[in-house]
């Protein structure tokens, strides 16, 4: 049976970087209906705090301890543990793909930096992860969030085998094609906004089938939703075709591994709502 994973610590509910207000209030509530109707296919898992040591395989020992004397990123250490047991579970074949909440990013986190409601870079320490027990080395992240993925980018430019496709504020390419910026700030302006941000989601996804990575990431954020801080105007179904589609991708591309992480989002009734059909189509397998 191919079982999906949902990564959660109740403290990310209750204090949350990312929000001005309580977007989890209703979780895990909220996960119970979805739970009782797939059964045996959706497992829960209660994240555990990330070791320091891999911690300080990609940030400064300066930066840490920064952020441990910053109160807002208390939620950091289990959002990072959960990304990086999903990943590993997901690799060792224990799991099809997975979800992980967080309650602190991880793409404005940078070797010796932090900001906007990132703390540590939860998928670049996957990553690492992955490469030091020898389960995965070719990597794809489709970074959804409203902001360019700054810190991300940085701690992986020069890694030929991450192709990091962001959706933000510009067009970049550099020279072999692995690191790719996609400007969306158009899409509220022009048309259907639904329409054109999925045409641009497509269109890295191409990339991604081709590239045929070990794992696939899908850095999830709804903060591009009508309403949030971010808003592009998206509807939840653009939501909804995005994360059918990469579940997709990822069938054809790598034997369906995809891990969504959550990242940018304010509004608590679009996380209610969207988040339990984003971890249903996954279930789909």
């Amino acid at each position: 049976m191919k079982k999906t994973g949902v990564f959660y610590h109740h403290s990310f509910s209750r204090k949350s970087y990312m929000t001005v207000g309580n977007r989890l209030a209703d979780f895990p509530e909220a996960l119970e209906p979805l739970f009782n109707e797939m059964g045996e296919r959706l497992v829960l898992y209660e994240c555990q705090p990330v070791s320091e040591e891999l911690v300080l395989t990609i940030h400064t020992p300066q930066m840490v301890q920064m952020v441990k004397r910053d109160p807002f990123c208390s939620t950091a250490w289990h959002s990072v543990g959960g990304v990086v047991e999903a990943s590993e579970r997901i690799m060792r074949g224990e799991l099809i793909n997975a979800f992980c909440f967080i309650g602190a990013g991880g793409h404005h986190a940078g070797r010796n930096y932090f900001w906007g409601a990132c703390c540590l870079n939860d998928v670049v320490l996957s990553i690492v992860n992955l490469r030091e027990r020898g389960l995965a080395n070719r990597f794809a992240i489709l970074d959804t969030d409203a902001h360019h993925g700054d810190g991300t980018r940085e701690l992986i430019l020069n890694d030929p085998e991450i192709l990091h496709l962001c959706l933000c504020d510009r067009n970049w390419e550099s020279p072999d094609g692995t690191k790719v910026d996609f400007d969306t700030t158009e899409v509220y302006y022009k048309g259907d906004p639904d329409e054109m941000y999925i045409s641009i989601v497509e269109e890295a996804l191409g990339r991604v089938r081709e590239w045929k990575p070990d794992l696939f990431f899908w850095y999830f954020g709804f903060d591009t939703c009508s309403g949030d801080y971010g808003s592009l105007g998206l509807s939840y179904n653009a939501f909804l075709q995005i994360g059918k589609r990469c579940r997709e991708i990822a069938n054809r591309a790598c034997e369906g591994r995809l891990q969504v992480v959550l990242a940018g989002g304010a509004m608590r009734e679009t996380a209610t709502r969207l988040l339990p059909k984003i971890i249903r189509e996954l279930c789909r397998g």
